[in-house]
């Protein structure tokens, strides 16, 4: 990312994961094969080593490709670039007057879908190599890749997952500074699958990575689309271009459509975009989809069900919990067949997963009752989150823990406040990421929304204590949902960012008050 550009929620943890570089090099003229241009000075032959769009990563020999930004137009920096050694540069505005003649500057229509395009050339075009599946949607993107991702290694397959937990290649484990990397990225995620001999790359396909182009030019085997509810209006303004955003998919992002398309059809965005892909499997629990769950039970020990399928019944026995992993089960399902994976090779995938960091994931130090933290961190989330656990108990409260984050969409904060006031019997409003907000505004917003449900309700908006109050309070058969921050291990606030990570918060409180792990595996015996 150029220096001074806007930041949306996901590019806030870090930047580029990764350095473009090639050991031999390729001409500029190959690099802008498939780029719209505007206008260009004729082109001297010169060798391209490094491809970036931040030009505090320039190196001698790069291309740096200017993007425009909220606040800032990365063209200011194209300077900054040739003096770190960029040896051309592509933007979508003209060369300033004094720019020096020896300098390429290649003007284009779009610089993110040049970016894209130039670092897919300057691979080699990886993602011919690869089938790639992309899975969209508000909730459930990163259990559902996750699903298919252990379904094709347990097929035998070499393989890539991006999403929001990290970056996954069959040589590394990359941080994830994004929930889908940056084009220039992602391109290079997909030669290091390709030359490893990997043959599928399954990722998260983030509302803000269709919007800003980031898989601009990608075909896709396979675009699942899991659920759309209210999130991130304040990027992309209202609800109808956050359809938008994710309707591209389906539409093909610069490419074809995807091969199939597997749509939840008992959401009603989803009934909109039956037809979009070259073929489209549909799953739900209602009638008529053609990926359906037969006779489940919910239980804290998994899932089991038979999966009525286009390809036949598929046994599913899975640790994950909850009616929401059904969905995400059917959707990996879907995503499978159209792949052409057989079904043992599904089950057994499916079997495999046995949790997915942060997704309603227990803390357990032997307490009577329960601990689960989870990232839901939107209305529907928390709603399914909050019913999962009702639906898994018999007796007992729920206890909800819950903040909103800071500079962001400010109306979703009562709604959610209303959620949990009218689904937990206990609600404890504190912080998450309040950034450049003070925390108790944040929190008196939500409070508008739960004094509408008329639920008990207490603040704390230190988060550390608001997790010990919770546990404090809680009893013999309650379950203690601490939700919003799921994998995350930081808080953010105006002048600094600290690690903070709720599933260690969980277990200082839980050993406060007189558990432990070997407690545990006393009551485990």
């Amino acid at each position: 990312m150029s220096k001074g550009l806007h930041l949306t929620e996901e590019d806030e943890q870090g930047q580029s994961v990764a350095e473009l570089k090639h050991t031999t090099g390729v001409s500029l003229e190959s690099l802008l094969e498939g780029v719209e241009l505007r206008s260009r000075a004729p082109l001297r032959p010169m060798t391209i080593l490094h491809v970036t769009q931040d030009s505090r990563k320039v190196q001698p020999g790069a291309l740096f490709v200017a993007i425009p930004g909220v606040a800032m137009d990365g063209a200011q920096f194209a300077n900054d670039a040739v003096a770190h050694g960029a040896i051309a540069v592509i933007s979508e505005s003209a060369a300033p007057a004094a720019w020096p003649g020896d300098i390429p500057w290649v003007q284009v229509a779009e610089a993110r879908k040049a970016l894209a395009i130039s670092a897919a050339n300057f691979f080699g075009r990886p993602a011919d190599a690869l089938k790639l599946v992309g899975v969209t949607g508000t909730n459930g993107k990163t259990t559902t890749t996750s699903l298919i991702n252990s379904i094709l290694r347990a097929s035998g397959a070499k393989t890539g997952l991006f999403g929001t937990i990290s970056y996954h290649t069959p040589t590394g484990e990359y941080p994830a500074p994004n929930t889908t990397p940056e084009s220039a990225d992602l391109q290079q995620f997909f030669a290091e699958i390709r030359d490893a001999g990997g043959t599928y790359a399954t990722m998260e396909a983030s509302s803000h990575a269709l919007a800003l182009d980031r898989l601009w030019g990608c075909h896709f085997a396979v675009a699942v689309f899991t659920n759309l509810t209210r999130d991130h209006i304040d990027f992309h303004k209202n609800f109808e271009n956050y359809f938008a955003a994710k309707r591209r998919l389906f539409e093909g992002t610069g490419a074809s459509a995807p091969d199939v398309a597997v749509i939840n059809t008992d959401d009603e965005w989803g009934k909109k975009l039956v037809g979009l892909g070259k073929k489209t499997f549909t799953y739900g629990l209602t009638n008529g989809a053609d990926l359906k769950a037969k006779k489940f039970a919910l239980s804290f020990s998994g899932l089991n069900f038979t999966a009525q399928t286009p390809a036949g019944a598929i046994q599913v026995e899975s640790p994950l919990v909850g009616r929401i992993n059904v969905y995400n089960i059917l959707a990996a399902i879907g995503a499978a067949i159209g792949l052409g994976i057989p079904n043992h090779a599904i089950e057994m995938g499916i079997r495999n997963l046995h949790a997915v960091s942060g997704r309603f994931q227990r803390v357990d130090l032997g307490q009577p009752f329960l601990v689960v933290v989870d990232y839901a961190h939107t209305d529907d989330a928390l709603q399914n989150l909050i019913r999962t656990a009702r639906e898994l108990i018999t007796k007992g409260r729920i206890i909800t823990v819950f903040g909103c984050g800071g500079s962001r969409d400010r109306t979703k904060r009562p709604i959610m406040g209303e959620t949990s006031g009218r689904l937990s019997d206990l609600t404890i409003l504190t912080s998450d990421n309040p950034r450049q907000e003070d925390p108790l505004k944040i929190i008196s917003d939500v409070v508008v929304g739960i004094q509408k449900s008329t639920g008990k309700y207490l603040i704390e908006p230190d988060r550390a204590k608001a997790i010990s109050l919770a546990i404090e309070e809680a009893q013999p058969g309650d379950i203690v949902l601490l939700a919003g921050k799921g994998h995350e291990d930081y808080q953010i606030f105006a002048d600094r960012t600290i690690h903070f990570d709720d599933r260690e918060e969980a277990r200082r409180a839980l050993k406060e008050r007189g558990y432990s792990a070997e407690q545990k595996m006393e009551s485990g015996k």
